[in-house]
């Protein structure tokens, strides 16, 4: 039996392709996650002003993802973000017990 632990993501997604776009990759994100992990919680933040200019963009669609998951998945799931169009930022992190 594997052990599992909880995550937390926040992906910040450019707007520069419209809203559809950007609700395509969220789903697209939460499929994934669903898929490999538990998900317990999706919180889309919104549009909001970037503090710094990425890929010369200014504002980003932030979304915070909580699931529970074993311990490989979290570098899969970083290797796709790094890989998809649309993607500015992201983090994954381990969330203590």
């Amino acid at each position: 039996m594997a052990v599992k632990a909880n995550y937390e993501t926040v992906m910040v997604l450019s707007v520069k392709n419209g809203e559809e776009a950007t609700q395509a990759l969220v789903e697209k994100f939460t499929k994934l996650i669903e898929k490999h992990a538990t998900l317990q919680s999706v919180d889309e933040w919104g549009k909001r002003k970037l503090a710094y200019l990425i890929n010369k963009e200014s504002e980003g669609y932030y979304v915070l993802v909580n699931f529970e998951s074993e311990a490989e998945f979290p570098a899969e799931l970083d290797r796709v973000y790094k890989i998809t169009d649309g993607v500015l930022r992201s983090l994954i992190i381990k969330k203590d017990e």
